[in-house]
């Protein structure tokens, strides 16, 4: 009897494993849902004034009826903050790593960087469209000018954070300089250096929308200053739902990246622990 209840109960480890893997997502949706309900529902009982705040119904049709519009802004954008997100790495990363292993550079251009990030980069954005004009350059720039500053923070942070002994021990074994840095300095670099991505990445949005602020003739930033100015705040929530779309898409790419990249690594044993429960 005994052996009995044993082989009846011994499937339901994995089932209650990919329950628990799930818990996330449900989560996340049920907590979206609750909060389109009450938005709905306060509008609707209090007869808010759709110019004030519209119903979420109200922006979904407006969405729909726009979708080719709002399609065609969303790609400007995207493409905007994409590249400025590829320069940010592109620039972040290696500056990272020579302030870390160079002296000299760590003593002349660390405290420039710590005071150029103090700039509100809203004010040195028409500086950018005076300089570059009005087109795509000037966007991508200034994307890159809000986001690399994280990544080059968090590549110093991980780049440090290598264990001393397993240096000595693969130096010992005759390992130069090069070596020790790709097979130990990075990979143990890796976590915080995509943390600092995952900031960028959210970061680096808000500098394309910043630059279609001050100066565009596309773009979803563009088309939330046309809606404004036609007190068409339907099409404005409409915008702002595609950038969070478009945000979200990107950091999961990043999460998903990630995952694939440190997987080996204790801090994302420990992360897939938490959301499983154990």
């Amino acid at each position: 009897m005994e052996m009995s209840d044993t082989s009846i109960s011994a499937p339901a480890a994995p089932a209650k494993k990919e329950s628990r893997s799930r818990a996330p997502i449900v989560y996340g949706v049920g907590s979206g849902l609750a909060l389109l309900v009450a938005w709905e529902l306060f509008v609707r009982l209090d007869h808010v004034s759709p110019l004030l705040l519209p119903a979420p119904s109200e922006v979904v049709m407006t969405m729909a009826k726009n979708f080719p519009l709002l399609l065609q802004m969303s790609a400007v954008t995207a493409g905007e903050f994409l590249l400025g997100f590829l320069l940010a790495i592109a620039v972040g990363v290696p500056l990272g790593a020579l302030v870390v292993f160079s002296r000299p550079v760590r003593l002349a251009v660390y405290p420039l960087l710590v005071a150029f990030q103090t700039i509100p980069k809203a004010a040195v954005a028409p500086i950018f469209i005076v300089w570059l004009g009005a087109g795509m350059t000037s966007k991508v720039l200034i994307a890159l000018a809000i986001s690399f500053f994280p990544i080059v923070i968090d590549t110093v942070i991980g780049l440090r954070s290598a264990q001393p002994e397993t240096i000595y021990l693969v130096r010992s074994m005759g390992a130069g300089a090069l070596k020790v840095f790709w097979y130990v300095r990075f990979p143990a670099a890796l976590p915080a250096i995509f943390g600092g991505l995952k900031v960028a990445s959210t970061l680096a949005v808000v500098g394309a929308i910043v630059g279609e602020f001050v100066s565009a003739d596309r773009g979803l930033g563009y088309l939330v200053l046309v809606a404004n100015g036609e007190l068409n705040t339907r099409l404005v929530f409409g915008c702002v739902v595609m950038l969070t779309i478009l945000g979200t898409l990107f950091y999961g790419i990043l999460e998903i990246a990630e995952k694939f990249a440190v997987r080996w690594h204790v801090s994302a044993r420990q992360l897939e622990g938490l959301d499983t429960g154990h």
